[in-house]
């Protein structure tokens, strides 16, 4: 199953200045890892604000909220998950009945 997520840096209480180099190195050797596992699909920076957007592809919502909980910027209380979103296929691309 396919899930969305929208997260947001809590840039409204962490300074610039936390996040650091070396976490934000570790929040892409996370992200690295996720996608490589193959539950990650895909993932944009936010353009309205700091954060991203990532396209799951897990067997639940669990290990979707499991896996952005394994982020150091989210385990830094930094990253707020927004939305979690179940996609479903569009059925305009299927049989007519």
């Amino acid at each position: 199953m396919q899930f969305l997520t929208l997260s947001r840096r809590r840039t409204d209480t962490f300074p610039p200045e936390a996040f650091t180099p070396e976490l934000v190195a570790e929040e892409g050797k996370r992200v690295r890892e996720l996608y490589a596992s193959g539950i990650l699909r895909q993932v944009w920076r936010r353009g309205d604000v700091p954060g991203a957007t990532i396209l799951w592809e897990t067997a639940n919502e669990a290990e979707v909220r499991q896996a952005c909980e394994s982020l150091p910027i989210f385990k830094a209380g930094m990253l707020e998950i927004a939305a979690v979103i179940p996609l479903e296929p569009y059925p305009g691309f299927g049989p007519v009945k």
